[in-house]
């Protein structure tokens, strides 16, 4: 049977990156089951099947004659009244599309889970890996990772009962270029536009999206069946992370120490009123409360089997930072117009060096 690739989510901040890479390194045929049309890999020579996840009938239609499955569809919602958006897509999702692959000869599939399943604690100190418990206690009131939780689950149980070929991988926080839905680097934006409010004794892992698109390539090459990996550049306090934005950016890292418990209230007192008046905070009580956590990893295992070797977390941090100034409308007209000039005291180096000559010949006669 010829090789043809599904994937789900190759719109999607890493999906793109997936795309590009997987048709820049070889002719293989590439569906993209995709909710609407999309320009840009319809120039790629994509083929686009438009339907949805949680409808079984066009499920059925992507996976036929496909060989090798990247699943990465996935949303973000923070707010718990929508969590059952998630699920929907993410565990009932997984299952259709597991279902339907059960009668096709597909040699491997490759989902995209996420780092916070395993990878969060209270405890600065700790530092999980691929053989850590889901953190199902903790994440029980963040939807997202919860319903990640069940997806994962559900893969296992494919695994189990059918003998299913899948790997799973979880990645950190994606950073880098092309996050045109800020899904991934909405707190850099934040950050930038000088919204994050105060500091929080947290810790985040943060990992750059080209390098997790080649570790899906990776997986899909080489990755043993049933395996999961955990995907990370570094870890860091929050107040290292945006001391480094602070370097790139110019834009004075949070400096206020404000107490968890009181950051909290104050954030959820916010929401409430603003909600009455038809607004919504910059930031929310949910994203308060994760930050307030520590979500450090070990990728080694993904070394060791992929080759994972993640570029140096500044060049990340700084192509991410450089995109959002090209591209996010709240940056991308200053580029042009925010050359910084010198003020009207400056004289150029040139300029005092040709004074001096005048004064030195001056002199001399």
């Amino acid at each position: 049977m010829p090789k043809k690739i599904l994937i789900t989510g190759g719109t999607g901040f890493l999906g793109r990156h997936l795309v590009r890479k997987l048709h820049e390194q070889s002719d293989t045929p590439i569906r993209v089951l995709t909710r609407n049309f999309d320009l840009e890999l319809a120039d790629m020579g994509v083929e686009l099947l438009e339907g949805s996840l949680t409808e079984p009938q066009d499920v059925r239609r992507a996976v036929e004659g496909v060989t090798h499955v990247y699943h990465l569809a996935g949303r973000v919602v923070r707010d718990p009244r929508r969590a059952h958006l998630m699920y929907d897509l993410h565990v009932e999702g997984t299952r259709h599309l597991l279902d339907a692959l059960r009668d096709q000869p597909v040699e491997k599939i490759v989902v995209a889970s996420t780092s916070g399943t395993v990878g969060v604690s209270r405890d600065s100190d700790y530092i999980a890996d691929d053989d850590s418990p889901h953190a199902e206690a903790l994440v029980q009131k963040w939807p997202y990772y919860l319903s990640k939780i069940y997806a994962e689950r559900v893969c296992q149980r494919f695994i189990d009962d059918y003998d299913m070929p899948i790997v799973m991988m979880r990645p950190t926080l994606l950073l880098g270029p092309g996050d045109t839905n800020q899904s991934s680097t909405g707190d850099v934006v934040l950050f930038m536009q000088k919204k994050i409010p105060a500091r929080v004794d947290g810790g985040l892992s943060f990992v750059d999206v080209r390098d997790v698109a080649d570790a899906f390539i990776a997986a899909m090459e080489k990755a043993p069946v049933g395996r999961t990996y955990l995907l990370g550049a570094c870890n860091l306090t929050l107040a290292d992370f945006f001391r480094r934005l602070e370097i790139l950016t110019d834009i004075r890292a949070p400096w206020l120490p404000v107490p968890n418990d009181a950051l909290a209230f104050g954030a959820r007192l916010l929401e409430g009123a603003l909600r009455a008046v038809g607004k919504r905070p910059d930031v929310d009580p949910v994203s308060v409360d994760m930050a307030r956590h520590f979500w450090y990893i070990d990728s080694s295992l993904a070394a060791e089997e992929l080759g994972f070797s993640p570029r140096s977390t500044e060049q990340t941090l700084r192509d991410t930072v450089d995109w959002i100034e090209r591209y996010h409308p709240d940056f991308s007209h200053r580029r042009s117009s925010d050359r910084r000039e010198p003020p009207a005291e400056f004289v150029s180096a040139a300029t005092l060096d040709f004074a001096r000559k005048l004064r030195e010949e001056s002199t001399d006669k």
